[in-house]
């Protein structure tokens, strides 16, 4: 590889990897304001109910998964799937009353396929685990 061409590279990374940062960055104040709003919210209403539970759940998720890319540099595959199961749940427990049979069939089939998506994944990373950056082989050039 040409100086050139390993600079820009390096120049590129560094870039993208400022546009991450800047990104996360904004969702993490975007939760923090969220938070606070719900915990005024719940000290204006007097009392807490599930519905806020869940949703701190939500909140803590997604800080998680905030944390979870800046110690590893990789966004967990399975940590917007329980985001999404939490996020069901909540609609879920709040509008019951609001839905007709097949609707909370419906959605109670979907965290069922959210929950196997997880065992898949969780199955797939056992059985064919990722390799370390050092552990890629080179690419072979094609023969002439």
């Amino acid at each position: 590889m040409s100086h050139d061409r390993k600079w820009g590279k390096t120049y590129g990374q560094r870039i993208v990897g400022l546009l991450e940062d800047v990104g996360l960055v904004f969702i993490l104040i975007a939760v923090v304001v969220a938070m606070a709003q719900e915990v005024r919210d719940v000290v204006v209403r007097g009392n807490v109910v599930l519905a806020d539970l869940l949703l701190f759940f939500i909140y803590l998720e997604v800080i998680s998964m905030v944390g979870a890319f800046w110690e590893s540099g990789q966004l967990p595959v399975r940590m917007p799937l329980y985001i999404a199961m939490v996020a069901l749940a909540r609609y879920l427990t709040l509008d019951m009353k609001a839905l007709n049979s097949p609707q909370m069939i419906g959605i109670a089939s979907a965290i069922l396929l959210l929950s196997l998506a997880v065992l898949v994944v969780r199955f797939g990373h056992i059985k064919f685990p990722y390799k370390e950056l050092g552990e890629i082989p080179p690419k072979i050039p094609p023969s002439t």
